[in-house]
């Protein structure tokens, strides 16, 4: 299943945005998702996730207390809110289907591909 992230965009420092993560396409079940950031010439590395069973969640450190993942079942959504942002956050955000725990998360997507990412730029 490809997701594509969506709600990204320009705000100032201490401010907050919310990402969508939404499959598209013909969809399947599928039961965690990740979200991950790429920064201006730096790696793509995974920030959060959520496994749709056990309602397990995993933060990357840079991220804790700020960021919070969560999923309406209802839309097939998951959520990435993020508060505090610092421009250190920007990025273009991504999500996609990856193994979930608390200790950590998949590298790539179960997919093969990246979906559509969002940027994200925080202003100081």
């Amino acid at each position: 299943v490809q997701l594509q992230a969506s709600g990204g965009g320009l705000v100032q420092a201490g401010g907050s945005l919310r990402l969508s993560c939404a499959a598209s396409g013909v969809t399947m079940n599928y039961y965690s998702t990740g979200w991950f950031r790429q920064a201006p010439g730096k790696e793509r590395e995974g920030i959060s996730c959520l496994n749709f069973a056990s309602g397990a969640t995993y933060y990357t450190d840079s991220v804790k207390g700020r960021f919070a993942i969560s999923r309406d079942s209802a839309k097939n959504t998951v959520y990435l809110q993020m508060n505090s942002l610092k421009p250190e956050d920007t990025a273009v955000y991504y999500c996609a289907e990856v193994p979930c725990d608390p200790q950590g998360m998949g590298a790539m997507p179960r997919s093969g591909s990246w979906g559509q990412g969002t940027l994200v730029t925080v202003s100081s």
